[in-house]
């Protein structure tokens, strides 16, 4: 690891207080209207950040300490439980979505891959991502914000809504799941996030939606502040997303 080995810490000083409050967008290159618009919904603790890259992602290695900690034994300032895991399937299930089987929370299909050894290297904001969820036991969707079309908003989708989530074509039914959705439709939600707006070798933006319960309030805040934390560690800016 960089420096030697370092147990991750929840941001401090300096470093909470941008987490927390937030850089100015402006000197971050990042647009002044990005918003999300919440549904109301009594299970729903989301916290939001925005992701901006000095060059496109396919040139923003992710350093060696950083992968590191995407194994269930390295040491982080937050532990995953049987008890965040039930408060997030009971999260999903409130709309009359089904959080099992392939459609369970992508937090969970981390766990199985990093313990069988199946999961690699993505990109540096995926992997960080992936980081963050593995410990904290939350799911996180990414999404390209070049890519989608304004206004964001989160709510449960309707019935009969479906979207492809990966390059093969394949699609998910995400009636009653709640979604992060763009003028065109979903563009993500704890299970699996639409392939028209993820990142991609020239990503420069992003949006970030940590997808935390009220059963385990101020859990997603401290997921958000770490994984922020992570990234710029990695040189990557980040800044707050106004909520409504």
């Amino acid at each position: 690891m960089e420096g030697g080995p370092a147990r991750a810490s929840i941001p401090s000083g300096h470093a909470q207080k941008q987490a927390q409050h937030g850089a100015d967008p402006a000197a971050y290159n990042l647009p002044m209207d990005l918003q999300v618009t919440l549904e109301e919904h009594p299970l729903l603790d989301a916290a939001c950040f925005a992701v901006s890259l000095e060059a496109p992602l396919s040139e923003v290695p992710s350093p060696d300490w950083l992968l590191a900690l995407l194994s269930l034994e390295a040491e982080a300032p937050l532990e995953r439980s049987e008890e965040v895991r039930a408060a997030t399937r009971d999260l999903l299930r409130h709309g009359g979505y089904k959080p099992t089987g392939r459609g369970k929370p992508a937090s969970e299909y981390l766990v199985r891959a990093v313990g069988e050894g199946k999961l690699g290297s993505i990109n540096l904001v995926v992997d960080a991502c992936n980081v963050a969820s593995l410990h904290s036991g939350v799911p996180i969707s990414i999404v390209d914000t070049d890519l989608a079309t304004a206004p964001l908003g989160i709510g449960i989708a309707s019935e009969g809504t479906r979207y492809v989530f990966n390059a093969g074509g394949q699609e998910i039914d995400a009636s009653g799941l709640l979604c992060l959705s763009d003028a065109d439709g979903p563009c993500a939600n704890a299970v699996k996030d639409a392939q028209r707006t993820k990142t991609h070798p020239g990503t420069t933006n992003a949006l970030v939606v940590v997808w935390g319960s009220v059963a385990h309030e101020g859990r997603a805040a401290q997921t958000a502040a770490w994984y922020r934390e992570l990234l710029e560690r990695a040189g990557v800016q980040t800044a707050d997303v106004a909520t409504k």
